[in-house]
């Protein structure tokens, strides 16, 4: 059974047959008991309409034994004011639910009933005056009765008659109950056995429906499984032509694989030009140490130390890019940006051009260290390319802090100003530089500000040269 309930198909049909069956329960609970109330005050109107009936004999004046009670589908009695039954129907073998249970009329006793006299008890038949009979509403009540050996329950309905010279009468008249059984219990039998072919019918049709359904589901899932057993992240899963959830899942899916594979590829491609950029320091360095061993007095040990440098600012640059691929945060610290670019443009002494500042006070939320690799990556790339000089300017526009570096060199062209943000991409001109970097400064820079909130862009500078605009957005106040 767990396993059976495992499938989405199989808790769908069952979903769908225990709403539909609760549904049709409560319907034909309210059928049952609408049909059941519906007899029940058609029966009272039937038994009403009986006793009212004999109630207009009785206000005729007319004799007891002369009432016309022969309806066998209608038993009746009628009770004096001192609860005597003086009438009942021939066939009347029991009785409940109404006001006595004798079924025999009884004979009057010596005591005549209030208003009546003793020579006027021959004349019960003559006509002397209209009875009136009681205009409230009939009270009804259920019983049953026996009447020629037939047992059924009825609806008994009583109405109140006041006769000249009998009193204050009661009618009893029944309607039998009889069809309102059979109608309940013919409507129950239809439903016990409709009920269950209905659900059935919904169940089966319920698994067909969500089978075709979930079918491209299953091709979906059979393409990752054959993507995740060959590793080829090229394949890609079906899309339906539905337009519907599932489709919108393939075509996500789609896109998954696709940023998957993109992030694949950058990292061998990362991969390889990190072994690409690191094999190059290193064998110089060790080209320099054998020869430096076989030869001491020919070791370059500038060459050596620079090299050596280089190969530790390469790997320093690996290791943030791995960092910052991985989800670092960067930091709830407040930074003054003016502060920070004083510090660290301070601690450089060996800047081949003259650095200007520009500095406004404004605070950022974030990574000091980060912000400040970002400040020094810059600076560095503009003082390749600068003639004369280079320009630092910090200042707040709006809600974001904003941290300019610009130079008077050459600038960048239009159609590599997206490109330069990627790594180890170098432009022509800075790959014939001895002391051009590995290509990673400013898509560390590029990294950094994203992480922050922010972006990095490459406009040409008011003077001529490149201008890099750095925006995070500016600490709360």
């Amino acid at each position: 059974m767990k396993r059976f309930l495992s499938s989405v198909r199989a808790r769908a049909a069952l979903g769908a047959t225990l709403v539909v069956a609760v549904a049709l329960v409560a319907a034909g609970a309210a059928v049952l008991l609408s049909l059941r109330a519906n007899l029940t005050h058609q029966a009272s109107g039937q038994a009403e309409s009986a006793a009212s009936g004999v109630a207009s004999q009785l206000a005729a004046n007319t004799a007891y034994d002369q009432l016309d009670l022969d309806d066998e589908d209608h038993p009746v009695q009628v009770v004096d004011d001192h609860r005597r039954l003086v009438a009942a129907s021939d066939d009347l073998e029991r009785i409940s639910g109404t006001g006595t249970d004798a079924v025999k009329p009884q004979p009057r006793s010596t005591t005549p009933p209030k208003g009546d006299d003793d020579d006027d008890d021959e004349s019960e038949g003559d006509a002397l005056e209209l009875g009136e009979i009681s205009e409230d509403a009939a009270d009804v009540t259920t019983g049953s009765a026996t009447v020629d050996g037939d047992t059924q329950d009825y609806r008994f309905a009583a109405v109140d008659v006041n006769v000249e010279k009998k009193g204050d009468l009661t009618v009893y008249a029944g309607a039998s109950l009889a069809a309102q059984e059979s109608a309940v219990s013919t409507a129950l039998a239809s439903m016990l056995i409709g009920f269950p072919l209905l659900l059935a019918v919904i169940a089966g049709v319920t698994w067909l429906v969500t089978r075709r359904a979930l079918r491209p589901v299953d091709a979906i899932r059979s393409e990752m499984a054959a993507i995740t057993a060959s590793e080829d992240l090229a394949r890609r899963v079906p899309e339906p032509d539905t337009h519907d959830e599932i489709a919108r899942l393939a075509t996500t899916t789609n896109e998954t694989l696709a940023a998957l594979q993109a992030s694949v590829e950058r990292q061998r491609r990362f991969v390889a030009d990190a072994s690409h950029e690191l094999r190059s320091p290193i064998a110089s360095l060790r080209t320099q140490l054998e020869v430096g061993a076989a030869h001491p007095e020919l070791l370059d040990v500038d060459g050596a130390v620079e090299d050596t440098v280089r190969l530790q600012e390469l790997a320093a640059d690996l290791l943030l890019l791995a960092r910052l691929d991985a989800g670092e945060k960067p930091g709830g610290g407040h930074v003054d940006l003016a502060a920070m670019a004083r510090e660290e443009l301070s601690q450089r002494t060996r800047d081949r051009v003259d650095v200007r500042m520009d500095l406004a006070n404004v605070e950022v939320t974030g990574s000091r260290s980060q912000l400040a690799r970002v400040l020094g990556n810059l600076v560095t790339n503009a003082q390749r390319h600068a003639r004369s000089h280079v320009t630092v300017t910090t200042r707040a526009d709006g809600a974001w802090a904003v941290l300019e570096v610009s130079d008077d060199g050459d600038g960048v062209p239009e159609n590599e100003r997206d490109r330069i943000f990627e790594r180890f991409v170098r432009l022509d001109d800075a790959r014939t530089r001895d002391d051009g970097g590995a290509g990673l400064g400013l898509a560390i820079a590029r990294d950094v500000a994203v992480r922050h909130g922010g972006t990095l862009t490459v406009e040409e500078a008011p003077g001529g040269g490149a201008l890099f605009e750095l925006r995070v957005p500016a600490a709360a106040r």
